[in-house]
C-alpha cells in the first residue's frame, strides 16, 4: 500500500507483478484471449445491426485492447474509463462477457429510454463510474480518481482508453502533465492509434506525431504495441509491470490498431466511424471475423 510521509506523497506502484511468462504460457494465454474477443464482436455486431447504428469501426478498433485490459491485466477492484465513449457497445459487450451484464440488459442498446445508449451513461452500473459522450475528459477524471486513491491510501490501479482523434482536445494534454507531474503510477494510458477520426485523418485534421516523442516529453515511459494482437499486448503489460514497480513514472502504451479492424468494407475507413450494416454487409462481417477467428485459434494450436 503507498503511505504518506512528512506530507510527502509516494507514488503508487505496481506491487501485483505478473508471473514471468513462458511461450507455452502466453500461447495459451492468447488463445484464451482470442475466443473472448470473437464471442464480443458477435456480440456488439449484432446490437448494432439490431440498431442500424453506427460506431462499429470505433468499436472494432478497440475491441482486442478492451479484452486484453479485462481478461488478462485489471483486478477487481482497478477502475476502466472509455473516453473514446462512441465505442460504448464493445464496452457493453466486454462487460457482458464478463457476466456483469446480461443479453437481456443490453438488448435495448440505442433504443428510446434505454439505459444503454450510444455513449456510456452515468449512474447506471459501478463499472462505468463516468458518462463519456464528449470526447477528451477521460484522462482527466482518471487522474482525479488516481490522486484520491493514493492520497487516501488505496491500492487501485486506473486505467483510461482515449482515441488518437480526442488527443486534440486540450484537457487531454492538461491531464497528462497532472499524472506526470503528480507521479500517478497508478495511471496506465491506452491510446487507440487507428489514425482516424471523424471529419478525417488525424494527421490531416491536426497532425499528431512524432506522439512517443511527446508523450515522453511529458513524462511518461512510453510502451509500443500491436493493438490487435494479444502477445503485442501482453508483452506491452510486463514492460509497463516492470518500469512501475521500478520507476516514479507513469506509463503510456501507444497501440496501432486500425479502424474497422476485420471487416474489409470498414477496414480503415473513414466511413467506419458512422455507416450501420445492412443485412448483406452483416452476414459479410460475421463470415470475416469467423475466417479470422479460426485462423487465428489454429495458428494458436500449432504453436503450442
Amino acid at each position: 500500500m503507498p503511505n504518506l510521509e512528512a506530507g510527502i506523497e509516494q507514488p503508487v506502484t505496481d506491487r501485483h507483478a505478473s508471473r514471468p511468462m513462458y511461450p507455452q504460457d502466453r500461447t495459451a494465454e492468447c488463445a484464451s484471449l482470442e475466443e473472448r474477443v470473437f464471442s464480443m464482436k458477435k456480440r456488439f455486431l449484432a446490437m448494432y445491426k439490431k440498431a442500424h447504428a453506427g460506431h462499429i469501426g470505433s468499436s472494432l478498433s478497440c475491441a482486442e485492447i478492451l479484452v486484453f485490459l479485462k481478461f488478462a491485466w485489471m483486478r477487481d477492484d482497478d477502475t476502466f474509463i472509455l473516453s473514446k465513449g462512441q465505442a460504448a457497445a464493445a464496452l457493453y459487450s466486454l462487460l457482458a462477457e464478463a457476466n456483469v451484464l446480461t443479453p437481456s440488459q443490453i438488448d435495448s442498446f440505442y433504443e428510446e429510454g434505454t439505459r444503454f445508449p450510444a455513449h456510456p451513461p452515468f449512474d447506471v452500473l459501478n463499472k462505468i463510474p463516468f458518462a463519456t459522450g464528449s470526447l477528451g475528459h477521460g484522462l482527466s477524471l482518471c487522474a482525479g480518481m488516481a490522486l484520491g486513491a493514493m492520497l487516501h491510501g488505496h491500492d487501485r490501479r486506473f486505467f483510461c482508453l482515449t482515441s488518437d482523434g480526442e488527443l486534440n482536445e486540450g484537457s487531454v494534454w492538461e491531464a497528462a502533465l497532472f499524472i506526470a507531474h503528480r507521479k500517478l503510477t497508478n495511471v496506465v494510458w491506452l491510446v487507440d492509434r487507428n489514425g482516424i477520426q471523424g471529419i478525417g485523418r488525424t494527421e490531416e485534421v491536426m497532425a499528431l506525431e512524432p506522439l512517443d516523442a511527446k508523450l515522453r516529453a511529458f513524462g511518461f515511459h512510453v510502451v509500443a504495441a500491436d493493438g490487435h494482437d494479444f502477445a503485442s499486448l501482453l508483452a506491452a503489460r510486463e514492460e509497463c509491470t516492470r518500469v512501475l514497480a521500478g520507476q516514479d513514472v507513469p506509463v503510456a502504451i501507444l497501440a496501432k490498431t486500425s479502424k474497422g479492424h476485420g471487416i474489409r468494407a470498414m477496414q480503415d475507413t473513414v466511413d467506419s466511424h458512422y455507416l450501420p450494416l445492412d443485412d448483406t454487409q452483416y452476414e459479410q462481417a460475421l463470415a470475416e471475423l469467423t475466417h479470422a477467428h479460426e485462423a487465428a485459434v489454429r495458428g494458436y494450436r500449432n504453436a503450442g
